[in-house]
């Protein structure tokens, strides 16, 4: 799992992910999360990497950050 930055345009890709959400309610914006880590997974493809990616995405939550809504 690649834990450094590793994007040529990080603040491009940010910018362009926050436009995608302009004009959708919350259910239509987290629909539209959904979709793109589905289609970055399968870009990926790797079984063991998505599963580390998803234990490194949990770790420092704590239950009172269950509502947070950042994509």
């Amino acid at each position: 799992m690649i834990t450094e930055p590793h994007l040529q345009d990080p603040d491009g890709f940010y910018a362009a992910w926050l436009d995608a959400h302009e004009g959708l309610a919350e259910a239509q914006s987290h629909a539209l999360n959904a979709r793109l880590v589905l289609l970055l997974a399968n870009q990926l493809g790797e079984p063991r990497v998505l599963l580390d990616c998803i234990a490194a995405a949990r770790e420092g939550l704590s239950s009172s950050s269950k509502n947070d809504t950042a994509p």
